[in-house]
Formats: C-alpha cells, sequence, structure tokens
C-alpha cells in the first residue's frame, strides 16, 4: 500500500465536512448581518458565537461520522484531524466576520 494512500481515499468525508462547516458559517453570518438579536434562546450580542460553536460541533460528529462510515480504520486519525482543522479554520474566518456585528 502505498504511504498516504489512506488519507488520498478519505477527501469525500474531509470536503463533505467541509461543506457543512461553511454553509453553517454562512446562515450564522447572514443572519447575523440581518439583526437577529437571539441565538439558541440568548439575547446578548455575543450570543452569535454560541451559534458559531454549535457549527463547529456539528462538524466534528459530522467528521467523526463520516470518517466511520467510510470504514477504513488505517488514517483514520489523519482524516479526522484534517476534517475537524478544516473546520476550525471555516468557523474562525466566521467568527473574525461577525465581530463588528457581535461587539458593535
Amino acid at each position: 500500500m502505498q504511504a498516504g494512500s489512506e488519507t488520498r481515499d478519505g477527501w469525500p468525508g474531509i470536503v463533505l465536512v467541509w461543506v457543512i462547516a461553511i454553509v453553517g458559517a454562512v446562515v450564522v453570518v447572514s443572519f447575523a448581518y440581518t439583526g437577529t438579536g437571539e441565538w439558541i434562546g440568548d439575547g446578548s450580542p455575543l450570543a452569535v458565537y454560541g451559534a458559531l460553536g454549535i457549527v463547529l460541533a456539528a462538524s466534528v460528529l459530522g467528521a467523526l461520522i463520516a470518517q466511520l462510515a467510510s470504514r477504513r480504520p488505517g488514517g483514520f486519525v489523519t482524516r479526522a484531524s484534517a476534517s475537524v482543522a478544516g473546520a476550525a479554520v471555516v468557523v474562525a474566518l466566521a467568527a473574525v466576520l461577525v465581530a463588528p456585528v457581535a461587539l458593535g
């Protein structure tokens, strides 16, 4: 078996998790800029970060499910780490984008 082939075969699951994170972040950012004042029962201005936390949590769960569903034990940690790291970068960028709304 070629080195790194386990990760190459897992790209569909990795990209799926990144898409979940992007869609969730776009929804949260768009709602933040349209004036949504209450997030998950919390009316404080910083509650938007709680919504982004839920997006990240859904991405982590999606990463674990996608990689377990692939039924390839070799490279599991690498694939799951790539999925979660990409989702964390997406959510961090969304957190920066909503900062003017949350802090303003």
